[in-house]
């Protein structure tokens, strides 16, 4: 095998092999002219990167907690919403599973208007209850 002929004046800058026309013969590449320093320079570059990302980080996180933590949770809401939906699914797909489930839940309808609609003394408690549950969930006592 041949080496090809390089074309161009002896210079610092890469040469350009000549383009081989011959069938069979491989024309080999010139490794880059890249010195170690510069790679010594770009592995400091980054390793001083890598070094100061933690406080980065940290910054970033003190700065934005708030938003980090409500965007967190509303993907972890819509996750186990996912999931719960997956669930009731398989679970609608087993033969006597939903028609269980919807005698139960006749069940408990007929159970709560038998407790606390019919009579005007159970809908004052149930509205009493519920104003009770309004004040404790927005923080505000009467």
């Amino acid at each position: 095998m041949q080496e090809p002929e390089s074309i161009g004046t002896k210079s610092s800058e890469t040469q350009i092999p000549e383009i081989n026309n011959q069938a069979g013969t491989i024309t080999k590449l010139q490794p880059p002219m890249e010195s170690q320093e510069q790679w010594l320079k770009y592995g400091e570059l980054v390793s001083s990167f890598l070094g100061s990302m933690p406080e980065y980080l940290g910054n970033f996180f003190n700065k934005y907690k708030q938003p980090l933590t409500s965007v967190g949770l509303i993907i972890g809401a819509l996750v186990a919403v996912k999931v719960v939906l997956a669930v009731l699914g398989a679970l609608n797909d087993i033969p006597l599973v939903a028609p269980t489930f919807e005698l139960i839940g006749i069940g408990y309808s007929v159970w709560f208007v038998y407790r606390y609609l019919l009579n005007a003394a159970s809908r004052k408690e149930l509205t009493s209850e519920i104003t009770t549950l309004k004040s404790q969930v927005m923080g505000q006592d009467k």
